[in-house]
């Protein structure tokens, strides 16, 4: 019985709400640089589309093809992308992955909506689908740099 009040911790109305309110899902029409990323666990993916301007995301967005927790962690970080450089997204993943992986703390703001997605810590089965927005995000950051190089 445990295991069924764990699962229903872990997929909480917060999350379920989150993951409907997934924003910048419309492909972008001339991106500077798209990068796909998939999670070979369960085959969770997200696909994100970004221009940069002054080394900041000026235009972003994201395909999300993904379990609730995968979605959610989209809409977390879809919510406050924009703006964003690539130090600032690197931290979080790594804040992140820290806080799923080790017990760290949840990511500093504005990623601190991240901490919806403690009770996954437990779910190692899941960490990749979370990291998949940012993961996707910094790769698709660093297409976009090179063609600007």
């Amino acid at each position: 019985m445990s295991g069924d009040a764990d699962l229903i911790k872990l997929y909480s109305q917060r999350i379920l709400a989150l993951s409907a309110e997934i924003p910048h899902t419309a492909r972008l029409p001339a991106p500077q640089a798209t990068a796909m990323k998939r999670s070979p666990l369960c085959g969770s993916t997200v696909t994100v589309d970004l221009t940069l301007e002054d080394g900041r995301i000026a235009d972003y967005a994201q395909d999300v093809k993904a379990c609730a927790l995968g979605q959610a962690s989209a809409a977390v970080s879809g919510k406050v992308i924009l703006g964003r450089t690539r130090a600032e997204v690197e931290t979080a993943r790594d804040q992140l992955k820290a806080m799923l992986k080790s017990g760290g703390p949840v990511p500093d703001a504005p990623f601190d909506g991240y901490e919806v997605l403690e009770p996954a810590r437990d779910y190692k089965n899941r960490h990749a689908s979370i990291m998949l927005a940012l993961e996707a995000t910094l790769d698709a950051f660093d297409k976009a740099l090179e063609v600007a190089a």
